[in-house]
């Protein structure tokens, strides 16, 4: 799929202007980052994150000076306030919060948000037969509408899928597979109610580009959604097959020495016009590894003054 990042109205000036600059006056920086066992203390079998852990991730946060942040792995409410806090030691104001858990009591997932949340709906109960037995999604799908302006709005739906670790009870990748498919009918039920107003859904999913998760988040035909793919700035391996091999991995799993990409920022056709490329990015620099094992994802969205 061809990805353009201007307004459908203005595609056809290119033939006559050649190139057009699109300046919007609501920009929207989204971020979703796993910031790994966000805690303030030892919570479960989660360790507590060490004090230098959690200023790596403010500041890496505060470069970005994100609108909208998603999280997963955050901590119990305190850890989130102290997050809030960190942010705003560094300028970056985000006053807005949604907080939620699952079944999975150690880890939750969160939205921070320098405009007002509006709306919220929070599904926590999610549950599947697989074998012929019924499983829980293990994190809740948390979903907001924010309000940008009063002419402009933005839906998020978020979660965490099923790690790849293996575990007794089920085949991890089929569990994760059924986590999908649940979080596909919320994002179809968030489409239907009301397709036009732009969404994104995104999280860390655990699961490559070409899985069967993917497909399934992805879906087809007009409620598909966009995977923007996004790389490091001026990151890229030259090859003699490809002359440019884009640098897309989000995370690094230490236990198999392996990086890959598994969190993702995902557009509904609606916000797909308004995302603008040279701002969507994975973002890498000194200290992501101190901070987490994953990197954040950054996507950027600039919606018309009209």
């Amino acid at each position: 799929m061809l990805f353009v990042p201007w307004f459908p109205a203005l595609r056809l000036l290119l033939c006559a202007a050649g190139s057009v600059t699109i300046l919007g006056d609501v920009p929207c920086v989204v971020v979703t980052y796993n910031v790994e066992n966000y805690h303030l203390r030892d919570w479960g079998n989660r360790h507590e994150k060490p004090v230098e852990s959690r200023a790596a991730v403010a500041e890496i946060l505060a470069q970005i000076r994100p609108d909208v942040v998603a999280l997963q792995e955050i901590g119990e409410p305190a850890a989130l306030d102290d997050l809030q806090r960190s942010l705003a030691s560094r300028g970056v104001l985000l006053p807005h919060r949604e907080h939620l858990g699952g079944w999975d009591t150690n880890l939750f997932i969160a939205v921070l948000s320098r405009f007002p949340i509006v709306r919220r709906a929070a599904h926590t109960n999610d549950s599947f037969l697989l074998d012929g037995r019924r499983f829980h999604s293990s994190r809740p799908v948390l979903e907001v509408d924010l309000e940008l302006t009063p002419a402009h709005h933005l839906s998020l739906i978020t979660t965490h899928l099923k790690s790849r670790r293996p575990i007794a009870a089920a085949d991890e990748s089929a569990l994760r597979a059924e986590e999908a498919r649940l979080l596909r009918a919320h994002v179809d039920t968030a489409l239907q109610r009301n397709g036009a107003q732009p969404l994104i859904v995104c999280g860390d999913f655990n699961d490559s580009p070409d899985s069967k998760v993917l497909k399934t988040l992805l879906g087809r035909g007009r409620l598909h959604l966009l995977d923007t793919r996004p790389a490091e700035r001026g990151a890229s391996a030259e090859t003699p097959d490809s002359p440019v091999r884009l640098v897309t991995w989000t995370h690094f799993f230490a236990r198999q020495d392996s990086y890959s990409r598994i969190d993702y920022v995902l557009l509904s056709p609606a916000s797909e016009a308004f995302c603008v490329r040279q701002g969507t990015y994975v973002w890498s620099g000194p200290g992501w590894g101190r901070a987490s094992d994953h990197r954040p994802v950054v996507c950027e969205l600039r919606f018309p003054d009209r």
